[in-house]
């Protein structure tokens, strides 16, 4: 996977706001992975998280006139609109009935034969393994309460409220701690 430089992933952004299809299956590429990655650590389900990453790239096409250079990483855009795309469907997971399965249906063994495996394969896994480290070790970096607050909200669905509730702190406050503790955090990634 070729890594892009902030200018060139914001020039691809302007493409697409244009229409410009190729721009757009370069942004993809280029981002895909990290994307995928930030659904499947809130949704815990890869099926889910692969339909989340394509309503992700369809708001992505749809919103890209918005992005606007405004200081925040192009990065820290689509990773803010997978964040809440993945939370959504998290949230909603809540209001949906659990189907269940007749044990004594003669074609159930049948059917998880013909499931494909939700292990990921040799090289996401070494990924996924690569991204969890640098995440772990850029966390380390924050004091144990901000950690904390930075795991619950982007990476467990909390909102702002319920941890302003938890730490007994006003939501303001919770928030400008957030933003400070994502600010060191992206200076820690983007070394």
């Amino acid at each position: 996977m070729q890594q892009f430089c902030r200018s060139e992933l914001e020039t691809m952004i302007a493409r697409i706001a244009a229409g410009d299809r190729a721009a757009f299956g370069a942004l993809y590429d280029a981002t895909s992975a990290k994307l995928h990655a930030v659904c499947l650590s809130i949704l815990k389900d890869r099926p889910e998280a692969e339909e989340t990453l394509q309503e992700v790239y369809l708001r992505v096409w749809q919103g890209a006139a918005r992005y606007a250079v405004n200081g925040l990483s192009p990065m820290t855009w689509l990773i803010t609109i997978a964040r809440n795309r993945a939370i959504d469907r998290l949230r909603a997971r809540g209001s949906r009935p659990i189907a269940v399965v007749n044990s004594r249906d003669p074609l159930a063994p049948d059917l998880a034969e013909t499931l494909p495996s939700a292990e990921p394969g040799p090289e996401a896994a070494a990924i996924a393994s690569q991204q969890r480290r640098m995440l772990a070790d850029c966390l380390a970096q924050l004091s144990d309460p901000q950690a904390g607050a930075v795991r619950a909200v982007y990476l467990e669905g909390w909102s702002y409220a319920d941890l302003a509730a938890r730490e007994g702190m006003p939501i303001n406050t919770v928030r400008s701690w957030l933003r400070r503790s994502l600010l060191r955090l992206k200076d820690c990634v983007d070394q």
